[in-house]
C-alpha cells in the first residue's frame, strides 16, 4: 500500500498563508462562528508519520519448484535429495540476509513440484517430499511461494517448440513448405481455437488461489509473497542467434516470451486477489536471460555451463531473485 507523503516545508507555509488570508477576509461571521485567536491563526496540526511495517523476523517457510530449490546449483543440501535444494538458492539467501537462525527457516521447495504437491506428497528419485504446506504453523511469519510453471507445462512447451522447429527444418531439407512459427501453429491447432497453454495457465491460477487461501488459514499472521519467474528469453529474438542459432524460429521465440508473460501475469493477479505480495523477478532479470553472455546471464541456455541445469537459474539468478524478494520484504 503506498505510504502517504509527508507535507513539505513549502506546503506547510502555503497552508499557513491561506489561513491568514481567510482570517483577514472573513467579516464579523455568522452566529456560532469561532472567533479568531487573539495571537493569530491556530497552529496547523502536524500530519502523523505512518508507522512502517516491520520486516518479519521469522519463522520463514519457502515453498516452490525447481526455480526456487536451485536445481543443480552447488552445494545441494537437505532431504530428500531428489528435491535438489541448493544452500545458496534465493530462500537461503533471503533467510541469511534477514539474520534468521536455522530453526527460524525451513525450505521445503522441491524440483518438479506442482501446486498439488503443496497439499500432497511428492515422489522424487531420492524419496518422498511431504506436502509442502505441512511446514506451515500458526507461528509462521514469512512465506514465499514460487510455483505454477510445471502446472502450466512450461518446460513441456519449450521441448515441444524445439521438436516442432526440428520437424519444420526437416521439411525445408526435403523441399516442403515451412512456417514462420511452427510451435505457435501447433498449439493453436492441436486444441482448437483456444490456446492450450493459456488454458493450463488459467487452471494453474485456480489451484494457486486455493493454495493461497490454505496458507492464510494455516498461518494467519504470515506475510505471503508469490515469486514470479525470471526472464528466460529477450524481447528481441535476433539477440538469441549467437546462442540458439536458427534452431528455433523467431516467431516461436516470441511465442515463448508471450507464454511466460501470461504465466507471470496470472501469478500477479492471484497474489493480489489473495492479499499477498507479488515479487516481479522478470523486470530485474531483463538483459540476464539465457541468450545473454555467460558472465551476464541468470538463466542457463539449452546447452548450459557444465554441472548446471538447462533453462533454469544459475547462482547469479538466485542472487538476483533474492534481491527482489528482499526489496519487497523490507519495503
Amino acid at each position: 500500500m503506498p505510504v502517504p507523503a509527508r507535507p513539505t516545508t513549502t506546503a506547510v507555509l502555503s497552508a499557513a498563508l491561506a489561513a491568514l488570508l481567510l482570517a483577514g477576509c472573513t467579516g464579523g461571521g455568522s452566529e456560532g462562528s469561532a472567533a479568531p485567536a487573539p495571537d493569530g491563526p491556530r497552529p496547523l496540526r502536524a500530519t502523523p508519520t505512518p508507522t512502517p511495517t516491520p520486516t518479519p523476523a521469522g519463522p520463514y517457510v519457502a515453498l516452490g519448484d525447481s526455480y526456487t530449490s536451485g536445481l543443480k546449483i552447488a552445494p545441494q543440501v537437505g532431504e530428500p535429495g531428489g528435491c535438489a535444494r541448493s544452500a545458496v538458492n534465493y530462500p537461503s539467501l533471503v533467510a541469511k540476509a534477514l539474520g534468521l537462525a536455522a530453526g527460524q527457516f525451513k525450505d521445503v521447495s522441491c524440483s518438479g513440484a506442482r501446486t498439488g504437491d503443496l497439499t500432497g506428497s511428492q515422489e522424487t528419485d531420492g524419496g518422498a517430499n511431504p506436502p509442502q504446506l505441512e511446514a506451515l504453523t500458526p507461528a509462521t511469519r514469512l512465506v514465499t511461494v514460487g510455483i505454477g510453471g510445471n502446472d502450466a507445462g512450461f518446460m513441456e512447451v519449450v521441448g515441444a517448440c524445439a521438436r516442432e522447429n526440428l520437424v519444420d527444418a526437416v521439411k525445408g531439407l526435403v523441399g516442403a513448405d515451412r512456417t514462420e512459427a511452427p510451435c505457435r501453429d501447433h498449439y493453436a491447432s492441436a486444441g482448437g481455437a483456444a490456446d492450450q497453454v493459456q488454458r493450463k495457465v488459467d487452471a494453474a491460477g485456480e489451484r494457486l488461489g486455493g493454495i493461497l487461501t490454505d496458507i492464510r488459514q494455516r498461518s494467519p499472521q504470515a506475510r505471503v509473497y508469490v515469486v514470479g519467474y525470471p526472464t528466460l528469453l529477450p524481447a528481441d529474438p535476433a539477440s538469441c542467434l549467437p546462442v540458439l542459432g536458427r534452431a528455433v524460429a523467431p516467431g516461436d521465440l516470441g511465442f515463448l516470451v508471450e507464454k511466460e508473460q501470461q504465466l507471470n501475469a496470472m501469478l500477479k493477479r492471484r497474489a493480489e486477489a489473495a492479499g499477498a505480495v507479488f515479487v516481479d523477478a522478470a523486470a530485474p532479470s531483463a538483459g540476464h536471460d539465457m541468450c545473454a553472455g555467460e558472465a551476464a546471464r541468470w538463466v542457463e541456455p539449452p546447452f548450459p555451463a557444465p554441472g548446471l541445469a538447462a533453462i533454469h537459474p544459475n547462482a547469479k539468478g538466485q542472487e538476483g531473485v533474492a534481491a527482489a524478494v528482499l526489496k519487497a520484504v523490507r519495503g
